[in-house]
This record gives C-alpha cells, sequence and structure tokens, in this order.
C-alpha cells in the first residue's frame, strides 16, 4: 500500500507499483469505441503508462498535454492514459486539446488499478487511480515507476522520459 496525500491528507493505495526489472501484469483497458486493449495490442512497443485519477482536473489534463508533447519523438513508444474515467470522456478532452499522439484508455470496468496496485482506497478519491508512471520495454519489463506522492502534484516528466533512453 502507498501513502500519498491529496492536498495534505493521508490517502492510501490497494498496493504498490510494480518493481523495476519485474515484468508487467497482463492488462484489459477500454478504448473510446467500447474494444478492449490488452498487452497484445502494445506487444513490442515500449509502453509509458501515465495513470491519473481524472482528466477533467487540472494536474491530469496537464500531464496529458505534456506526454502528447513529448510522445511525437519517442521511437516506438506509446504513451497510455490511463484513468477510471469514462473512455468518451478521456476521447472529448484529447479532441478538444488536439492530443494525438497517446492512447486514452479507460479502467472504468476493469481491474487494472488493483492489479497495479493504483485503485485508491480510501478518502473522498476511493475508487479512482492514484497519479502514478509506469514505464516499459518493448519486453514488458519495468524500467521505471513514480508513485506521485501527492496527487495534486505533476509527475517528474524528465525521469519517465529517461527511462526510454
Amino acid at each position: 500500500m502507498a501513502d500519498i496525500t491529496l492536498h495534505g491528507s493521508a490517502v492510501h493505495t490497494i498496493g504498490s507499483l510494480p518493481e523495476v526489472g519485474s515484468t508487467i501484469k497482463k492488462f484489459t483497458l477500454i478504448s473510446k469505441d467500447l474494444k478492449e486493449n490488452t498487452n497484445d495490442d502494445f506487444s513490442s512497443k515500449r509502453i509509458i503508462f501515465n495513470i491519473f485519477p481524472s482528466i477533467d482536473t487540472g494536474v491530469c489534463a496537464a500531464s496529458a498535454r505534456k506526454f502528447n508533447e513529448e510522445a511525437s519523438s519517442l521511437e516506438n513508444t506509446v504513451v497510455l492514459n490511463v484513468s477510471k474515467d469514462l473512455p468518451f470522456a478521456l476521447s472529448r478532452f484529447c479532441a478538444a486539446e488536439g492530443l494525438d499522439q497517446v492512447v486514452n484508455l479507460s479502467d472504468f470496468r476493469g481491474t487494472f488499478g488493483e492489479d497495479f496496485g493504483v485503485t485508491i482506497t480510501d478518502s473522498p478519491m476511493q475508487g479512482l487511480l492514484s497519479r502514478a508512471i509506469i514505464v516499459v520495454d518493448e519486453n514488458g519489463t519495468v524500467l521505471y515507476t513514480e508513485q506521485v506522492p501527492e496527487i495534486a502534484q505533476e509527475p517528474n516528466y524528465e525521469k519517465a522520459l529517461n527511462a526510454l533512453k
């Protein structure tokens, strides 16, 4: 369980992020057309999981914008924005913002949050995903993780991107 905060108040997650060097678990997330996307859909690609509570908050939106900006320069890499938001909300936001270098996927009916240790277990945000980054190579090996300690804080983009260099 991770101990994080929301504006200074304690918040907890269901578990811990995958260990660096481990292989990520199988996952199923839902795309804007309500189709299931799994690890197999991104095989042979490096993945940056940009995990956040809701695209409709300023910090979550900022992380989606920043990774969209960086994604076009990353070779053989896909950025997956993952939240419990409905796929329609994720798509609406990215279309309105012109974000076309990221893939938006929802965990609204899945177990990604539990499997990757990012489901918030208490506080008013209970049930949503915490703000975290997981970077994996083309074989699914975890290269970098960050459980952002304060939900209202942006992740360390530089460290996440450097994990791929």
